[in-house]
């Protein structure tokens, strides 16, 4: 009715009773219950402050609070307490009621509040004998209270990080940031930290790094220098606010990449170049620069360019990626007539661009490239033998004595022409050495001897004469260090190979390395020594790789160890012996030798043959024995014409009385046989034993 009149009751019912009518028409019926007027309640529970503070020492138990209700008052009562760190986990035994008829709280041992950093007590009021509930139970909230026990921790104890030289200074390119962390309680002087720079190693003048006390971030504050230091140990602290202030510490290893801050620059001003015309020449000329950046860093790198001098593309300039060293080419012929000089200009620059420190900031410049200059001469082309390699550096070695071959030094066509080429030797003032006038095989005559007068710094110089005919004499040179520059030399990868007995033969890859002052010196050029005839006749060697050869086994051996003596050369002519020490084996799997236990011994067929034809022949005595045996009653010397008179007498253990004379002629047939099995001769030596 009240819906359908609402004009209506506006008329009749005052405007308050309407309102009133239609706010309670529009509530939900369950939200009445908190329309109902307060009502001031009188405070049953009253709780002293329950001080718990974490790490107290005893004497335990140790008072903590007091609590009271008014329902105590004229009657007997009982105060309860449960829940965590009562009867409940965690810290079960904690906290208990001493007193329970006036409700004294205590604690019973020492909390950790890192541990647990507080409590939620329930307590309650019972009626002593009847126990039963006489109010409402309250739970309380116990906080323990915090003290600075807990210094700052960082993650780790080291850390480690690595910048580049040119790394600026300032907060817009920290180095590093290091965070700790204190357990103490959030937002308090306790778990507070800051952070400060304790040390520095090298200490240099003053600190190179500083650092943020709020963040802990690290900076540099000026530039760095890797040749003054290349690492830095840091020591950093971490500290508290709280009393007593607490700290620790952690290292910070800050490692340096040296940057390009020094260009590279040539060794020569200017080069002299004579080349032949008509043909092209690859490494015609190799240019050296020094920088003194860390080897093998783009810093370090160089990139060479011809500037001036090439504008018909016929010279090409690349970086050797070990040495750093430019390689000019000749990739189109030159022409006598057109070409007869030429002029280069050539630019060397790094990889990494160049950096400076003006006034403690790192500046980044495009610095101005290094030059040097190429004259080329272009001579007319002249079917002359050349020598490979013109120049040839040899150590002396224990190997080196009279009769024994030196090297194999020989001269070619540049046109490969027919071979009508006799060499001779044009200085070697000593007398050391002969060369063959057809082969080009040096041999050597004399000892080397240090002290001879020849000798300037342990260097001893030979020239050989490569002679045409018609005649055209190629000179190529042999450079003798009697001292040790094994450093500079190349060597085996794997001076010793295992080598499995097989059927069939393949090649073995042997392979060599440059030496650590010249990490890119191939490609090698691979001989077998010439002092050897059974070498030749068990071993060849097929392709030439860059920085290996192939090796073929001529014929079968027995399983042994083989030592096959190598002279490798490398591009820049450094000539040295290796050997190469082979071992054939029994390969069970086929693929690896077997490795006897340290005593065991493996029979060959050889040694198992003459095992056996021991036991044959002690087999065949002991029948001869026996045949040839006699009763001593019975028995009479034997006469043998021309032999003499030889007997054997056995004497029985027992009787010490001879058993038997046996003829001589018995051992001498039992002689022919063995000589027979053996393979001996009647001269004595022992004959091929198939």
């Amino acid at each position: 009715y009240f819906s359908q009149r609402p004009l209506f009751l506006i008329r009749l019912l005052p405007p308050t009773v309407f309102l009133t009518t239609l706010k309670i028409s529009l509530i939900d019926p369950y939200q009445l219950d908190s329309l109902r007027p307060l009502r001031r309640t009188k405070r049953t529970w009253v709780i002293t402050t329950i001080d718990v503070t974490e790490e107290e020492k005893g004497p335990f138990p140790k008072y903590a609070g007091q609590l009271f209700n008014n329902r105590s008052f004229n009657t007997s009562v009982k105060y309860l307490i449960s829940g965590p760190g009562v009867d409940e986990y965690p810290e079960i035994g904690l906290f208990s009621i001493e007193d329970d008829e006036n409700g004294h709280v205590y604690v019973h041992r020492t909390i950790d509040r890192e541990k647990t950093p507080s409590f939620q007590i329930r307590f309650d009021i019972v009626h002593r004998e009847t126990g039963q509930p006489l109010d409402r139970p309250l739970f309380f909230k116990i906080n323990v209270k915090d003290i600075n026990d807990n210094a700052p921790e960082f993650p780790k104890e080291e850390f480690s990080v690595t910048i580049r030289e040119n790394h600026s200074e300032g907060k817009y390119e920290p180095v590093f940031q290091v965070t700790a962390l204190d357990k103490d309680e959030g937002g308090t002087a306790n778990s507070q930290v800051s952070y400060s720079l304790s040390t520095q190693m090298p200490p240099l003048d003053g600190f190179t790094f500083n650092i943020d006390p709020t963040t802990g971030t690290i900076h540099l504050s000026g530039c760095l220098n890797y040749k003054t230091a290349s690492t830095f140990k840091l020591l950093v602290k971490a500290y508290d606010q709280g009393t007593p202030q607490l700290s620790s510490t952690a290292t910070v290893n800050v490692a340096i990449e040296d940057a390009n801050n020094h260009p590279p620059v040539f060794t020569r001003d200017n080069y002299q170049l004579q080349i032949s015309a008509g043909r092209e020449h690859s490494a015609a000329l190799w240019l050296q620069v020094e920088d003194e950046d860390s080897p093998y860093t783009p810093a370090w790198r160089a990139k060479y360019a011809i500037i001036k001098g090439n504008e018909k593309e016929q010279f090409t300039i690349e970086t050797d990626p070990d040495t750093n060293e430019g390689i000019l080419s000749v990739i189109k012929p030159l022409s006598y007539k057109d070409d007869s000089e030429k002029r280069l200009i050539i630019s060397v620059a790094n990889e990494e661009p160049f950096f400076s420190c003006e006034n403690g900031i790192v500046m980044i410049s495009s610095l101005e490239p290094m030059n040097t200059t190429v004259n080329i001469k272009v001579t007319e082309s002249q079917n002359v033998p050349q020598f490979h390699p013109p120049i040839l550096v040899v150590q002396k070695e224990d190997a080196m004595k009279p009769g024994r071959v030196f090297r194999k030094y020989l001269a070619t066509y540049p046109d490969g022409g027919p071979n009508k080429i006799r060499y001779e030797l044009s200085r070697d003032p000593a007398g050391w050495l002969s060369v063959d006038e057809n082969s080009g095989v040096l041999s050597v005559v004399k000892e080397f001897d240090q002290e001879s007068p020849y000798v300037n710094n342990s260097l001893y110089t030979i020239i050989v004469h490569a002679i045409d005919t018609p005649p055209q004499t190629g000179t190529g040179t042999i450079l003798l260090y009697l001292s040790d520059i094994t450093e500079h030399m190349p060597t085996l990868v794997a001076p010793s190979l295992d080598v499995c007995d097989k059927k069939e033969r393949r090649p073995l890859i042997i392979k060599a390395k440059s030496p650590l002052v010249h990490s890119h010196s191939w490609p090698f050029t691979f001989e077998l020594a010439e002092d050897s005839e059974d070498v030749k006749s068990t071993w060849k060697l097929g392709r030439n790789f860059v920085e290996s050869v192939e090796l073929f086994m001529l014929r079968s051996l027995p399983q042994g160890t083989y030592v096959v003596p190598f002279i490798i050369r490398d591009r820049r002519g450094l000539s040295t012996r290796q050997s190469q020490h082979i071992r054939l084996c029994f390969c069970p799997d086929g693929h690896a030798c077997e490795d006897l236990p340290q005593g065991a011994v493996r029979f060959g067929g050889g040694a198992i043959a003459i095992i056996l034809t021991a036991f044959l022949l002690l087999l065949v005595s002991s029948i001869l024995l026996c045949q040839f045996h006699v009763p001593q009653s019975k028995s009479k010397a034997v006469v043998l014409p021309q032999e003499g008179e030889q007997t054997f007498i056995n004497y029985n253990e027992e009787s010490r009385m001879p058993l038997s004379h046996v003829s001589a002629k018995a051992y001498i047939r039992v002689a022919g046989i063995l000589r027979m099995m053996l393979g001996i001769n009647n001269s004595g030596k022992i004959m091929q034993y198939s």
